[in-house]
Order: C-alpha cells, then sequence, then structure tokens
C-alpha cells in the first residue's frame, strides 16, 4: 500500500458523503487494529510455543532461536493492542489533535525491535562460526515444524497487510513487513537444515543467518524512516501540495496560496495554507472563499483529517521569501528544478 494514499474501503470508511472526516472512523479504525493484533497475537503465541519446544526435541538451536523471534512478535501483538486502546481515544485538552501520534510511536517500536533481532541474528551466527563446538544433525522434526511456521507467518503477513490496507494503519503495514522477514528467517532456518544434511555440514545455516539478519536490518531501517518523516512533520509528497495549489487555483476569488504545511497523523493528512482575496470582502465572503478553497482541497486528497485555512487580503505580503515555515508554489517548483520531482 502506497502509505500515502488510501485504499478504497479506508476511504469509503474514514469520510462522510460530504467529503469530511468521519467522527466514529478513529473508533472503527481501531476496532480493526484491535480485531488484527488478537489474531497476531494467538497465532505467534502458538507458532513460538510449536518451534521452542520442537526445536529442544530435535536439539536445534536455529528452530528455537526462531521460536524466541516470534516470541518478540507476541510481545509486537500486545503493543498493538494497548496502542489501539490509545488512537481510539478522542481529542482533549492535553492532545488536541487526538492520539493519533502513539501509532506512530508503535511503529517506531515495531523498527527498533526488528533491527536488534537483525543484530542478534548476525553476532549469534559470527559466534557460532567462530566457535569450536560440533553440530550434530537436526532431527525431521525440526524441518517439519519450520515448514508450519512459514506457512502460518504467511498467513499471518497477508492478514496484518489486509488489515493496514483495510485501516490505513502504518502500525499494521510495519508488522506486516516484520513477519515478512520472519518468513525469510524461517526459509533460512529451513534452507540450513536441509543443507546440513544434504551436505553434512552443520555450520551452513550460519552463513544463511548472516545474510537474513542484514535484510532484517535493512527491513527495520526502511521502517523507520517513514515513522521519521511523520514525527518530524514531513514525509508529504509534492503531489500533495501541487493538489492543494491547484485546488486554490480553481476557486476565481483565491489566490497565491502559500505558507503550505502538510503532516501526517497516523495516516491522516492535516494541512494548513494561508490564501489571498480581495481586501474590500466582507467577513463573511471571505469565509465563504475559504470553505470553497477547503471543499476543492478535500475534493483532490483522500485522507485529509483537518484544513486550516487563512485569509489575507490581496497584496499585503510584505516580504513572503522570508516565511520561516511552509511552502509556496514557487519554493515547491524550485525544489522540483533541483531535485526532481520528488521529496
Amino acid at each position: 500500500m502506497d502509505e500515502n494514499q488510501c485504499p478504497l474501503s479506508y476511504k469509503k470508511q474514514s469520510k462522510e458523503p460530504d467529503g469530511r472526516f468521519a467522527a466514529d472512523w478513529p473508533q472503527k479504525r481501531a476496532a480493526i487494529i484491535r480485531r488484527a493484533s488478537l489474531i497476531a497475537l494467538f497465532g505467534n503465541f502458538a507458532l513460538a510455543a510449536a518451534k521452542i519446544i520442537a526445536g529442544s526435541m530435535a536439539g536445534s538451536l536455529a528452530v528455537i532461536g526462531d521460536g524466541l523471534d516470534t516470541s518478540v512478535d507476541v510481545l509486537i501483538a500486545l503493543t498493538q493492542l494497548f496502542i489501539a486502546g490509545v488512537t481510539a481515544r478522542p481529542a482533549d485538552a492535553d492532545h488536541p489533535w487526538g492520539h493519533g501520534r502513539a501509532e506512530t510511536v508503535g511503529t517506531a517500536i515495531i523498527s527498533f525491535l526488528l533491527f536488534f533481532a537483525g543484530i542478534q541474528l548476525i553476532t549469534n551466527a559470527i559466534e557460532d562460526l567462530t566457535g569450536k563446538t560440533e553440530h550434530g544433525m537436526p532431527q525431521p522434526v525440526a524441518i517439519v515444524v519450520t515448514l508450519v511456521s512459514i506457512a502460518g507467518k504467511l498467513l499471518l503477513a497477508l492478514n496484518q497487510h489486509q488489515m493496514g490496507k483495510k485501516s490505513g494503519s502504518r502500525l499494521l503495514a510495519a508488522n506486516a513487513k516484520n513477519m515478512a522477514a520472519d518468513i525469510v528467517i524461517s526459509l533460512g532456518v529451513l534452507a540450513g537444515l536441509l543443507c546440513s544434511k544434504l551436505f553434512n555440514a552443520g555450520r551452513i545455516d550460519s552463513v544463511v543467518a548472516i545474510l537474513i539478519g542484514f535484510w532484517v536490518i535493512r527491513t527495520a531501517v526502511g521502517i523507520f524512516a517513514g515513522v521519521n518523516a511523520e514525527l518530524m512533520d514531513g514525509g508529504a509528497l509534492k503531489e500533495q501540495y501541487h493538489a492543494v495549489f491547484e485546488a486554490v487555483h480553481s476557486i476565481p476569488e483565491a489566490g497565491n496560496p502559500h505558507r503550505t504545511r502538510i503532516r501526517q497523523i497516523a495516516g491522516f493528512l492535516d494541512i494548513d495554507i494561508d490564501i489571498e482575496v480581495d481586501g474590500q470582502l466582507t467577513v463573511r465572503a471571505a469565509h465563504s472563499i475559504a470553505t470553497q478553497v477547503e471543499n476543492a482541497i478535500r475534493a483532490r486528497l483522500e485522507n485529509v483529517f483537518d484544513i486550516m485555512v487563512h485569509v489575507e487580503p490581496a497584496g499585503e505580503i510584505s516580504n513572503m521569501e522570508n516565511e520561516a515555515y511552509g511552502l509556496s508554489e514557487k519554493i515547491v517548483q524550485e525544489y522540483e528544478s533541483e531535485h526532481g520531482k520528488r521529496p
């Protein structure tokens, strides 16, 4: 799922017929995340228990390690359940924008857990390769439980992905990637077990584990890069700014869109923009133009939570070039000319 666009089901459920944000959508969205988290919780608990027990019976440290890695997913599911409750809370005096940032923080936690899991996997594999311990051949039960784990993780990853699309949740999307990484880990364990039996070399799985560890770290860094942009109130696509500017130009009485800011809160967009209107208009007329601009923006961008349109008299901006924040059309065009179309 493109993290900056909403799937159709998400659009239908999160917006009212007039295009405004549905007041009960945070609660519905939290219910979807909670349901996905419960599925992940029980599914991962069963897989973790099976791998640890089977690994102990078969004498396979690789399978036991895979089971411990899956145990981390149980903790992640519990974290998701907690965060789902937090994000469903309405805005209050301490959190006027609501509690959606809790989901961003939770996604960051997943990225850290993934990163350190990858580091630990590489460290253990290197210690195993440089050690003098002789490796025995794994028992068939280790291969069977690893195959079951791959199938189970695939189903769980698909479930998290679909629930993430339905809710527009970056948290669930990140956990889907986490579970995809677990599938790769289990495939690596399976490859190591099979190669160990085929070539009678017990250390092959350690080499595979090192490669998998680097892949897991890469996935973690990619997830964190996305949430870091959101935490820093960045990450909006230039196409979204163009859509806002086009919306302003579609209203004849509005002009000079500037000091435009777009930030993401748990998958939604919060937009601030300044426009110019005829300074002789009444407050009611200027407000009507601002409302038309807001509606035009909502018609072009789907996942909009709130829009703040500030109206200024035309021609009274003394030095717009020195504004400390926000983007104008000129700034976006200059950026694209220097860096290309995408940020």
